[in-house]
């Protein structure tokens, strides 16, 4: 039996410098470039399952497989002795035009496959970025939908959403929130703290660890500042921050602590000083305005009386 000689097989031409070897490395290289396309298409689908919208995935992938597409080709048809070199100058120079035309696309698009890898907000977290709070609503090629509180939607680009700082309120599992409450200096600290306490641990959403904390933040002008912190998971922020403050209110009503009152001090002179002093004493439903008739400055010997 005659040897085969694979490799005259090979060299053999078929038409002009084409030989057989370079049909057989054009069909491998263009089978090769379609398993990587599938490959990479299913590896794209798989992350960015669950990311974004199905449609922006299906985009997504079509455009990175023609792209592996294009590459896999022009570097195929080199083996078929075929001269690109004037389509891959005329494509340069249609590429730098469009580039410059479409920049912001281009960066749009780029921060958008970013975003889908980094993930630093998903579909329906609730974020703030560049004065914008709501809640995730879509996230596009070119550009993120934010749904604010108010209901209004906000298309918010890609690259500005890319390079801006993003407060994610969702992205940990608990958030904290602060009350200051304000009580009188007659009342007793330590028995508003231990019914705040009492307050926050019967509450459902108020976590126990971390731990919440009631003190003495400051002495205020008008009464004893108490700084109360609370942690909740993120997904009944809202909920326990709404409920816990009028509960609180409630509490502290029941042991008979109140808010105190603003107090203003009102300088009256010595001869408006004593018509106030007798109507009040008589007993009268007129006004201090109607009692004086007039509106005076201070004089240098004027009277205190507080109100």
């Amino acid at each position: 039996m005659a040897e085969i000689d694979i490799n005259g097989f090979l060299d053999s031409f078929i038409y002009g410098q084409l030989t057989v070897g370079n049909i057989v490395i054009f069909v491998i290289l263009i089978i090769v470039t379609f398993v990587i396309a599938r490959v990479i298409s299913g590896i794209l689908r798989r992350t960015l399952a669950g990311k974004t919208e199905a449609k922006t995935i299906d985009l997504t992938v079509k455009s990175i497989r023609t792209v592996i597409y294009v590459i896999g080709v022009i570097v195929a048809c080199s083996q078929l002795k075929i001269d690109l070199s004037g389509l891959l100058v005329a494509g340069g120079v249609v590429g730098v035009a469009v580039g410059f035309a479409s920049q912001n696309t281009l960066s749009n698009l780029v921060a958008g496959i970013l975003l889908m890898f980094e993930r630093p907000v998903n579909i329906g977290d609730s974020i703030v970025v560049n004065g914008t709070e709501g809640y995730v609503e879509g996230i596009g090629l070119l550009s993120t939908r934010v749904r604010t509180y108010s209901g209004l939607y906000v298309r918010i680009p890609n690259d500005s959403l890319f390079t801006s700082e993003i407060t994610n309120m969702v992205s940990n599992v608990a958030r904290r929130f602060d009350y200051s409450i304000s009580i009188r200096y007659t009342d007793d600290a330590k028995k508003a703290i231990k019914a705040t306490k009492r307050v926050i641990e019967e509450h459902p959403y108020a976590l126990k660890n971390p731990s919440p904390s009631v003190y003495v933040d400051n002495l205020g002008a008008h009464g004893i500042e108490l700084k109360v912190r609370i942690w909740s998971p993120s997904g009944f922020w809202w909920d326990a921050r709404t409920e816990l403050l009028w509960t609180i209110f409630k509490a502290l009503r029941k042991e008979d602590i109140d808010v105190p009152f603003d107090q203003l001090t009102v300088w009256f002179g010595e001869e408006d000083a004593a018509k106030l002093s007798q109507s009040l004493e008589e007993g009268t439903d007129m006004t201090v305005e109607e009692i004086l008739g007039k509106s005076e400055k201070a004089p240098e010997n004027a009277n205190a009386g507080r109100v």
